[in-house]
């Protein structure tokens, strides 16, 4: 069959796919699912033969591709309309960016309040596959603190901040959570039971805020707690951590309301609520 040919059978059949061509470093299938899920929240739906139409793709395909996706919620069907919808998965993994930005502007005035009111330095961070990720810090005015470079990643049990989101996380998802990563000694301090760090974990929910007690640095400490989306659910954590002759034990109870207090005033900022306990 000559060129010309293959040219007037795609004028009177379906386009070019643009999945014809290898695409080098890319998974085939998930490069193929990302671009259905793109289209279907660019067109606020289509139904499958929509979908195959426009993106050049065997309709057999994208239904396997839509099946694998409604199965974990990314996208849903309007049994009446036969159309296929972005699910609320979807939106829950998207937010995820919007919660991250959120958080940074509305906990930014209320870390300079914790700094100044603590003297020590105010973080912030988020989990993250697992880890805890810092994505904000104001820094104390005192020569001797802690420094977290935004994006700075680490192990949730050797983490004020890490061990205020295990806290407050479902217990079988915190024990997936640190089977996954691991307990690794960092310190002589450092929890590697995993009997040891529940029991951490529980004295933390009832206290309502975390010790990093020398667990991750040597002669280093910190106390955080948690911030709540409008479910209750914990998006985030809020901490000041310094070295551990600033962070005696007769000061943590004072350190841990203050950064209780600084939490709450996130939390409300962005429309969420501390879960009852």
């Amino acid at each position: 069959m000559t060129d010309e040919n293959n040219t007037e059978k795609r004028r009177r059949g379906r386009p070019r796919s643009a999945f014809s061509e290898p695409q080098a470093a890319t998974v085939q299938a998930l490069d193929r699912g990302l671009t259905l899920l793109r289209d279907l929240a660019r067109n606020d739906g289509a139904t499958l033969s929509d979908l195959s139409l426009r993106l050049g793709m065997p309709a057999s395909t994208a239904h396997r591709i839509l099946a694998t996706f409604q199965k974990h919620g990314f996208v849903e069907l309007n049994e009446a309309t036969q159309e296929w919808h972005v699910g609320i998965e979807a939106f829950r993994t998207g937010n995820t960016f919007l919660v991250r930005a959120n958080l940074v502007e509305a906990a930014r005035d209320v870390m300079h309040w914790l700094m100044e009111e603590t003297g020590e330095t105010a973080n912030l961070g988020i989990m993250d596959q697992g880890d805890v990720v810092f994505i904000s810090q104001v820094e104390t005015h005192n020569p001797i603190r802690a420094f977290f470079r935004p994006g700075t990643r680490g192990h949730m049990h050797a983490s004020g901040i890490g061990k205020a989101l295990l806290a407050d996380l479902p217990t079988d998802r915190a024990r997936q959570i640190l089977s996954q990563k691991g307990l690794p000694t960092f310190t002589e301090k450092t929890l590697t039971s995993p009997d040891a760090l529940f029991y951490d974990l529980e004295v933390t929910r009832s206290r309502g805020w975390s010790l990093d007690d020398e667990e991750r640095y040597s002669g280093m400490r910190c106390v955080a707690a948690g911030i709540y989306n409008a479910y209750g659910e914990v998006a985030g954590g809020i901490s000041v951590s310094g070295p551990t002759v600033r962070f005696p034990d007769t000061e943590l109870s004072r350190l841990g309301a203050a950064v209780r207090k600084a939490a709450d005033e996130v939390t409300q900022s962005i429309g969420g609520k501390r879960p009852a306990r």
